[in-house]
């Protein structure tokens, strides 16, 4: 008999094989490609439109797993066709290195096993009555968005609703948008259920993987807590997705294969039958207006846990005061945050960039220290004494001749967190005094460190955006938002929406245990009226007049964008290719193309970079029309097309 098998790899179509074993769609089999070996899946459907000859291969073996369930065969092939990507590709995002695991670690699999008796936790009238919106109809798909103030407890009440789903035997995903916020959550996640859940994202060994992967395909292990990846595990049993920080960019992935873990795990959920519980403080605005439009169910927790009181909010106008050179801290800010100080509470300075110094220029030849690869500045970190690519990666010593004669003499201009430390060190000499970004936190070292910061070991914070993303510190009453001016420039048409959500999120780390708690804004910005905006304790008003704003100018959720882009080492080439390829395109897609036009950085990694913007109609057509044209154009040699569904950043 004659198979359609799905291989991991760029092609969007199955192969045809052939075998006399007996098999069955979604079973996973090993079969001869080329001169080597590969695993794959029975799939659904053979290739169509197929006029080769070809010689018919036998496959070697079935392995010994459950097979894949339908339900997910049906949601790769939507997942490929929503994000214009080769079937193979997305299968290759479920195996593991191209492969499946058939045999686990049975000892291994014993750690998340049960373990200790839980804790018992109480739910306040308004955590009851979110939990039982949260329960109804959770048979069957639907969207539900569990919507709290900071600190209102809504971890405990989908831990709840989880539960339930567990006592059945079933399996649940929890997805959370940085990896490092899995430490503090399986924590309290081990004391809530008494057992510890497996834990996914890039950090985590390839052996340790391994036997997650066989523990999860054969149902043994009940609940993954993951970063974006995890949402294409081959779950046996999977009875519930919960995703975390909702509204959160870093649920979409950029690079490679690009989609939105968040949009595509409810398109899973979707086939799955199964329900999905949204949680945030602060809605995107594309889940904002699917409540509005009622095709996603809300409850809503207004009041912090322990009816503790949400911080107070205060302006310090840099216009009204004079700061020492090379300083970007008032006299007003020390004083205050020496007032906190004395009152034991923990403190944190916010400023969202990495490094010493985003700038670095000569003084006397004046040459601006710029990526050779990408069109951006290199960023002066300081405390490995080197500049680095927040793009590439690229790294390169400090020390450089002058074309001046002699060694260029540095000029830093404006911060990053590592000079903000500098000057906190410098007015606080005698405080513990700690460094939080993803510099700092993604190191074996940073589970000792975040004990000590929870203990309040730590009495002073300087902190990038990872600080926002659900940690718990129950002694911090005190944030100082460096410049709010840095983050309210450029023009991202989500710049709105981002800063409404990290501001939101920032301030809802102070306060959490009850105590008073203040968030100080410092900025030259004379519209005060912007920043009491951003801080309304009812983000909604923000929410209704950004979707007004949207609406008006036909912008999303009320339209689809597709972005492309091509990119080339040889310029010219890549220029000629552009319009040609818009030629291709012009009245032939049902959407209307902006472009091409040069990237916002037009150099990434050694490749230059044209892009288009296709806006069109939410329906899957505009995607449809593109398909059909990209995948019959032949690109030259040496030029790369990456399709962005639903762009987040236009870079």
């Amino acid at each position: 008999m004659k198979f359609p098998i799905l291989l991991p790899n760029i092609f969007n179509h199955p192969f045809t094989y052939e075998s006399d074993i007996k098999l069955d769609i979604g079973d996973y089999v090993e079969v001869p490609f080329g001169k080597s070996k590969m695993t794959g899946i029975v799939w659904n459907e053979f290739e169509k439109k197929s006029n080769k000859n070809f010689k018919v291969k036998k496959i070697i073996k079935k392995l010994n797993l459950p097979k894949l369930n339908k339900n997910f065969i049906q949601f790769l092939n939507s997942f490929s066709d929503y994000n214009l990507i080769p079937k193979g590709m997305s299968l290759k995002l479920l195996l593991l290195s191209s492969n499946a695991i058939e045999k686990g670690d049975l000892k291994k699999l014993e750690e998340f096993k049960k373990l200790q008796n839980p804790l018992n936790f109480e739910l306040n009238n308004e955590q009851h009555k979110s939990l039982k919106e949260m329960n109804k109809l959770n048979d069957r798909f639907r969207v539900h968005v569990l919507q709290g103030t900071t600190g209102s407890g809504k971890t405990i009440v989908y831990f709840y609703a989880l539960k339930e789903i567990l006592s059945n035997n079933n399996q649940g995903l929890i997805l959370l948008p940085e990896i490092g916020l899995t430490n503090q959550f399986e924590k309290k996640f081990y004391e809530f259920f008494g057992f510890k859940p497996a834990i996914w994202h890039s950090g985590i060994s390839r052996k340790k993987k391994e036997t997650i992967w066989n523990g999860i395909v054969t149902g043994k292990i009940k609940v993954v807590i993951g970063a974006r990846s995890s949402m294409f595990l081959p779950f046996k049993n999977l009875k519930m997705i919960i995703i975390d920080e909702e509204h959160d960019q870093s649920f979409k992935q950029d690079e490679g294969v690009i989609y939105h873990a968040r949009d595509m795990a409810i398109l899973r959920a979707s086939y799955e039958n199964i329900p999905v519980n949204l949680v945030t403080a602060v809605p995107s605005v594309e889940t904002f207006e699917n409540i509005k439009k009622q095709k996603y169910s809300v409850s809503k927790l207004k009041k912090r846990f322990k009816d503790a009181s949400l911080p107070k909010y205060e302006i310090i106008n840099l216009n009204n005061t004079k700061l020492e050179k090379q300083s970007w801290l008032s006299n007003e800010i020390i004083n205050r945050v020496n007032e906190h100080l004395d009152k034991k509470d923990q403190i944190l300075f916010f400023l969202n960039r990495r490094g010493f110094s985003p700038n670095v220029i000569c003084k006397k030849c004046f040459k601006k220290f710029e990526c050779p690869f990408c069109s951006i500045n290199l960023v002066y970190h300081k405390s490995s004494n080197n500049l680095l690519c927040h793009y590439c990666g690229h790294k390169t010593s400090l020390n450089r001749d002058c074309n001046e004669g002699g060694r260029c003499d540095y000029y830093f201009s404006g911060p990053g967190v590592e000079r903000i430390y500098e000057e906190v060190k410098k007015k606080f000499p005698k405080r513990s005094i700690e460094i939080f970004s993803s510099d700092t936190m993604n190191k074996k070292s940073s589970k000792e460190k975040l004990e000590k910061i929870i203990d309040n070991k730590i009495e002073i914070l300087i902190g990038t955006q990872l600080i926002s993303k659900g940690f718990h510190f129950p002694s911090l009453n005190c944030i100082v938002v460096v410049d709010i001016d840095f983050s309210t420039q450029g023009h991202d048409l989500r710049g709105a929406e981002k800063n409404l959500q990290l501001y939101h999120q920032l301030s809802g780390r102070a306060g959490r245990t009850g105590n008073p708690a203040t968030v100080y804004f410092q900025t030259y910005n004379k519209n005060i009226k912007m920043v009491s905006d951003l801080t309304n304790e009812n983000p909604e008003i923000f929410l209704d007049k950004e979707i007004q704003i949207r609406k008006t100018n036909n912008l999303p959720p009320f339209q689809r964008f597709i972005s492309l882009i091509l990119s080339g080492n040889d310029q010219t080439k890549l220029e000629k290719e552009s319009f040609k390829l818009k030629e291709s395109l012009q009245n032939k897609i049902s959407g209307k193309i902006l472009g091409p036009v040069n990237a916002p950085i037009y150099k990434i990694q050694g490749k230059f970079r044209i892009r288009y913007l296709i806006r069109g109609s939410k329906t899957i057509k505009l995607q449809n029309s593109l398909s059909e044209i990209i995948s019959r154009y032949k690109f030259p040699a040496g030029i790369k097309l990456s399709v962005d569904v639903d762009p987040i950043t236009f870079n």
